[in-house]
């Protein structure tokens, strides 16, 4: 069960965008958790634009933006491991095959003999929550070939990208550094940290953009945001 702040951010950081275009729904679930999470949501809407880029192969990229921040997204191959090895099933399956049935985005899935509920999408709506964050992923450079998220996504360690035990796979965060007060979008494709204590696995590209890269942890404040 979570634990939330009882003293969340007050002003948004400046430069956020007004506009909404819904290009991405949270798929229903009927998912009961026990989460008790802050009611409210980030004040204002955000624009989020969408362009597919055809690569020579034959395969593709999608690039999401948000204001200032862009995400590629790649459908990993299916002979790339995953990231988190130490998921051993996701909906009662195989990881790669309930990648391959599209049957991740609020599925239970089990990391070593414990079971993860995800949040059903109204529960995601209203999210916020105070914590540390680390980021992850470094072991990646010493390997040759690529990795793969726990949706199935091609993992870009210097993109913004993040993991999260519960939210649905995706969805866009704010994370807000509150040692610094730097403020990033990231989109939540993975699953983690399996650490306690902490609440979100950040990328290194993320890592860099918070200013804790070099520190490896820091207190963050993250807020889902809803289209």
């Amino acid at each position: 069960m979570y634990e939330h702040s009882k003293n969340m951010l007050k002003n948004n950081p400046p430069g956020m965008h007004a506009a909404v275009v819904c290009l991405f729904v949270f798929s229903c679930g009927a998912i009961k958790t026990g989460y008790h999470l802050t009611k409210g949501t980030i004040t204002g809407t955000y624009k989020l634009t969408k362009a597919v880029v055809k690569a020579t192969a034959g395969t593709g990229k999608t690039i999401y933006k948000i204001g200032e921040f862009s995400f590629e997204v790649v459908m990993a191959p299916m002979s790339w491991p995953l990231i988190r090895e130490e998921i051993d099933s996701i909906d009662g399956l195989p990881p790669k095959e309930a990648i391959r049935q599209k049957r991740v985005k609020t599925a239970p899935y089990i990391v070593n003999g414990k079971q993860y509920i995800p949040m059903t999408p109204d529960a995601a709506r209203t999210y916020r929550e105070v914590g540390i964050a680390s980021w992850y992923g470094y072991e990646t450079y010493r390997r040759k070939g690529g990795r793969m998220t726990a949706n199935g996504e091609v993992f870009h360690p210097m993109g913004l990208n993040a993991a999260h035990k519960h939210l649905p796979l995706p969805t866009y965060v704010r994370v807000t550094n509150l040692e610094n007060r730097k403020s990033i979008i990231v989109r939540v494709n993975d699953r983690g940290p399996f650490v306690k204590g902490r609440i979100i696995d950040l990328s290194a590209g993320a890592a860099k953009r918070l200013g804790f890269y070099e520190k490896g942890t820091a207190r963050v404040l993250v807020e889902a945001l809803i289209f």
